[in-house]
Order: structure tokens, then C-alpha cells, then sequence
């Protein structure tokens, strides 16, 4: 049963990283970004909470979050295994993730940390155009990812399930160094 956790600055390919192997394993990719965007799309109380942080560049609260991860978690079609991405975003999460994987005998997830440098990643974000791309927007996430989401990277090493991959190559590339580590 695979269970996988996303790590990496926005932009680092996690979500299309994630889709691809979802595709090849027959397992969910839950993208906390895509159930965020949805309910901003939807305007759904959640949804309008979410816009005004993500119009500034700021994280989403951790128990909106949360919530929205327990729930689909606990969805049928993830029994057999997920891929998160975007979620934790910060050690309290990762905290909170443990325990409620603990509590519904979930464990042995491994954790992928999808590392590209600056430059390359802010370059992909402007490329593809969303609303919440602008450069001072995009360069306020990344500072926020190095402040609250890089601590991830410490302690999921410390638990020995970090597995770190270079995201500064082609998207073939990617997937198939991804590949290879799964099947070992």
C-alpha cells in the first residue's frame, strides 16, 4: 500500500509529479490546493475564508486545513493509498497527520521532497499564469515555504522516511527517478 507525502517549494512539479503517479499506482493524488481552489471557485464558506489568505500570499489556517484533509482522508477511494501534496506545510501538520494516520491505522507513509532552486521554480509559476502568480506573490510564498514547510524536511529525516529528489529536470526525468525509488 503506497502512501506518499509531496514536499517542495510551489512549483517544484508536486502536483503534476503527484497526478502522474496516482495515474500509474490506481490510488488518489489529494491536492489541498485543489480542494482550496475549488471551494474559492465555489465560494463555499470554506472557500471564501481561504481567498483572503491566498490573495496575500499567506498560508491557509491550519484547522481549515486540517478538516479538509481528515475528510478525504477518510473517503473510501484513500483506504488503499494516496499521494498528498500540499499537505503538511508545517511541523504542527506533519504533527497533527501522524496522529490522525495512527488513529485510523494508516502508517508507513514516505515522504518525497521534490527540491528546484528559486530562479527555475519562479520562472514555472509566472509561466503558467494563474491569478495568484504574480512575481511579488509568488516570491512571499517562497519565503514562507523556506520559514514554515523546510522543517518538514528535518523531521521527516529524522524519522528516516524522507526521500529527496530532483525536481530541476525534465518532467520525464522526474517520474521516472520517482518510479525507481518507489519499486525499491
Amino acid at each position: 500500500m503506497t502512501r506518499l507525502i509531496f514536499l517542495g517549494p510551489p512549483g517544484a512539479g508536486k502536483g503534476t509529479q503527484a497526478q502522474v503517479l496516482a495515474e500509474h499506482l490506481q490510488i488518489p493524488h489529494i491536492s489541498t490546493g485543489e480542494i482550496l481552489r475549488q471551494a474559492m471557485k465555489e465560494q463555499t464558506p470554506l472557500g471564501i475564508k481561504a481567498q483572503s489568505y491566498v490573495d496575500s500570499g499567506e498560508l491557509v489556517p491550519d484547522q481549515l486545513v486540517q478538516d479538509l484533509v481528515e475528510e478525504r482522508l477518510n473517503q473510501p477511494d484513500a483506504k488503499s493509498g494516496w499521494i498528498l501534496d500540499g499537505f503538511p506545510r508545517k511541523v504542527t501538520q506533519a504533527a497533527f497527520l501522524e496522529e490522525l494516520l495512527t488513529k485510523t491505522a494508516q502508517g508507513g507513509e514516505r515522504v518525497v521532497n521534490l527540491d528546484a532552486p528559486d530562479d527555475v521554480v519562479i520562472s514555472r509559476l509566472l509561466a503558467r499564469g494563474r491569478k495568484d502568480d504574480a512575481e511579488e506573490v509568488i516570491r512571499r510564498r517562497l519565503e514562507v515555504y523556506r520559514n514554515e514547510t523546510a522543517p518538514l524536511i528535518d523531521y521527516y529525516s529524522q524519522r528516516q522516511r524522507l526521500l529527496t529528489v530532483n525536481g530541476n529536470q525534465s518532467q520525464e526525468e522526474v517520474t521516472s527517478e520517482l518510479k525507481n525509488i518507489l519499486a525499491s
